[in-house]
């Protein structure tokens, strides 16, 4: 069993307390989950500051308390250390506490707006089918090579972020691949991680809510490649103007992959239909099942992590050319005697909205309507609520705007903002439907054969967040449903 020594090695301790050789049976951000022989971290979060907890912990039985601030009492026979950043701190301490798996690991981390959870599930699907053992964190699932542990976070926090690596170590895995959020690098989720590769996809408005400002959001993404190691590689989307900007202070080795410029990985839309995309990679082409633009970059950034990894060309992009894409992205399913088209898309930034268009635009003959269902989210950026809805509106020929995951929020107060981005001349085109269920019926009753119809926001999600209460609820269940009923 280690010591509170050992699982402090590389944190930089400002004052101490108590006997730092006492043995540390497990780690806790969260007082209700100490127990006797705990390390309890009090970070300070957004809304509740771990420090008014360490009383209660010690209560519980903690043996150690890692904090920024020291408690003016001390428990006899309780170690304490002070240190800058309790967050920090707790991410160089569980990689201590599991032994360090992400040095034993070949991990690669994804970070942007859009694109992480298709380009680390294709990746993991990809290096599975090659013949590895793999992990995977993910928005939708982790895996551990075959075992799927359900997921909260786009990434979790340091201890189970952790505890997941070192189950991978295990079970054997030689590659693992996760997305890295805004949230967990600033909150220093993934410190102490010993990164393979980190990857650049893209960034638009997104979080806002969060981070206040944009110029933050970037510089939130910007400091996965800030802090990787000399080591490592960094790959970035060179198509995308903040592309470079990323790299600007990496010590790791940068490569590019692009669709319209002199790149490292460079790839060509050769043909982009519904029955999925022709693409010319590095001189070699190949087809894939997966339809539009966006795709082409995320397996772009597929092919550039397996040719970083190690992977043969040839036996990669053959590889690449089975994946399909994560649950929730651009998932359809077509009513057998109508043929409306139905799409679902986790799209929920204002970017995202606008490429899942884009690309429906793009392949469409002309003839069938874009029928677009789309809701906002509560107690996120309000910012984008107009903006959502004016792309709908000029991307599609009917909009029914409706409830996303209200969350605490008043949903009816939601559509209001959001119809702020209906100009009159929208106006005629669009409905507002607060019932979500209601909202995707109504879209596939105004369907004429072969339209398109577009549910976007919720994805794979398979509930509806209403008042902090999670209700079963699944887009492509419903949407299918409903278009079958079409066909009798």
């Amino acid at each position: 069993m280690k010591t509170l020594q050992d699982i402090l090695k590389g944190v930089t301790l400002l004052e101490t307390a108590g006997d730092h050789s006492v043995a540390i049976a497990q780690l806790s951000l969260d007082s209700r989950e100490v127990a006797a022989g705990t390390a309890f971290f009090a970070l300070r979060g957004t809304a509740v500051d771990g420090h008014t907890f360490i009383t209660k912990a010690v209560d519980l039985g903690a043996t150690a308390i890692v904090c920024e601030e020291l408690p003016t009492e001390r428990k006899a026979g309780v170690a304490y250390a002070q240190v800058k950043d309790s967050s920090i701190a707790l991410g160089i301490a569980a990689s201590n506490f599991y032994d360090n798996p992400s040095a034993t690991l070949k991990l690669v981390a994804v970070t942007g707006t859009n694109g992480k959870t298709s380009t680390v599930t294709m990746c993991y699907n990809l290096f599975r089918e090659l013949g590895y053992k793999v992990g995977l964190l993910s928005t939708v699932r982790n895996i551990v090579d075959t075992a799927e542990i359900p997921s909260t976070h786009t990434t979790p926090d340091a201890i189970k972020l952790n505890a997941l690596l070192a189950d991978m170590v295990d079970a054997g895995c030689e590659f693992a691949f996760m997305e890295a959020s805004s949230h967990a690098i600033v909150q220093h989720r993934i410190a102490g991680l010993q990164l393979t590769g980190a990857v650049f996809s893209n960034i638009t408005h997104d979080h806002l809510d969060y981070h206040g400002t944009f110029d933050n959001y970037i510089a939130a993404k910007k400091k996965l490649f800030d802090d990787l190691a000399a080591s490592a590689f960094a790959l970035t989307n060179i198509d995308e103007k903040r592309g470079r900007v990323m790299m600007q202070n990496t010590k790791a080795k940068v490569y590019t992959y692009s669709l319209s410029r002199i790149a490292d990985y460079k790839g060509r839309i050769v043909e982009n239909s519904f029955s999925g995309l022709i693409m010319d990679v590095d001189g070699v082409e190949m087809h894939t099942r997966l339809i539009g633009e966006f795709n082409a970059y995320n397996l772009m950034a597929v092919y550039g992590i397996a040719m970083l990894l190690g992977v043969d060309k040839l036996e990669a992009l053959s590889g690449i050319s089975n994946l399909a894409s994560a649950e929730g992205r651009f998932d359809y399913v077509v009513s057998f005697k109508e043929k409306v088209v139905g799409i679902v898309d986790y799209a929920h930034t204002p970017d995202a909205l606008k490429k899942v268009l884009s690309t429906i635009q793009a392949i469409r003959t002309g003839n069938e309507q874009v029928i677009t269902v789309v809701g906002c989210g509560g107690n996120r950026d309000k910012e984008k609520r107009p903006i959502m809805a004016r792309i709908a509106c000029e991307l599609s020929n009917r909009v029914i705007l409706t409830s996303d995951n209200p969350r605490n929020e008043d949903p009816a107060e939601i559509l209001r903002e959001m119809q702020a981005g209906v100009t009159p001349v929208f106006a005629t085109r669009v409905l507002t439907i607060q019932d979500r269920r209601e909202a995707i019926r109504t879209a596939c009753a105004l369907a004429q054969p072969t339209d398109i119809v577009l549910v976007a926001g919720k994805g794979h999600e398979k509930y509806q967040d209403v008042a902090g209460v999670k209700h079963p609820f699944d887009d492509k269940k419903i949407l299918a449903e409903t278009l079958k009923e079409l066909d009798k």
